[in-house]
């Protein structure tokens, strides 16, 4: 990564309906991460976002969390992206991940949306280009039979929240990798 920025998104539904729910795992991590890197988050009306930034280690950190839906995420993206002028590659998504077991984190360079609408609508914003470095949080997958949409907005129980706050914690050990861009020595630490 050669630029001096990175831009972390977490998705999330922006209605009190929704927070805390399963589908807002990435808003809420990013909520985390403002917390432990004091970084203050704002109402940005142009980005149509939270946002704050910070220098860290000489690298421009932005925080946002758009204030659209979800499935209307690459609107919030393409704002900042263009604002700021950054490539793909200094952007982080943080989303839910129905496929990883609850709390399982994992980092991900570029790859199709998997379904998730709120990184088919980035691609989308993007003209296709899915280059962009994702941070999937597991939420698990229902019951058979049940409601996926249901069960994806859903709020988080205070055992399952538990696991996920752990899963937070444990990936500030990555963090600086994260900042410095070396985007496979984070993957190999927070794999293992």
């Amino acid at each position: 990564m050669s630029s001096n920025n990175l831009l972390i998104v977490g998705l999330g539904n922006p209605d009190k309906d929704y927070e805390r729910s399963r589908h807002n795992c990435g808003a809420d991590y990013v909520k985390f991460l403002s917390d432990r890197i004091k970084i203050t988050l704002s109402k940005e009306d142009k980005f149509f976002a939270l946002y704050g930034s910070k220098k860290i280690e000489k690298k421009n950190i932005h925080l946002c969390i758009p204030t659209v839906y979800v499935n209307e995420s690459g609107q919030t993206v393409s704002a900042i992206k263009n604002y700021l002028k950054l490539s793909n590659t200094d952007i982080l998504i943080v989303h839910d991940e129905l496929d990883l077991p609850l709390g399982k984190i994992k980092l991900k360079e570029g790859g199709g949306h998997g379904g998730h609408n709120g990184l088919r609508n980035i691609i989308d914003s993007q003209k296709g280009d899915a280059s962009f470095m994702r941070m999937r949080i597991g939420i698990d997958h229902p019951r058979k039979g049940a409601d996926v949409v249901k069960y994806v907005l859903s709020k988080v129980n205070k055992k399952d929240r538990k696991i996920l706050d752990t899963s937070f914690e444990n990936t500030l050990d990555i963090l600086d990798s994260v900042i410095k861009g070396k985007w496979q020595q984070a993957m190999l630490e927070l794999h293992t």
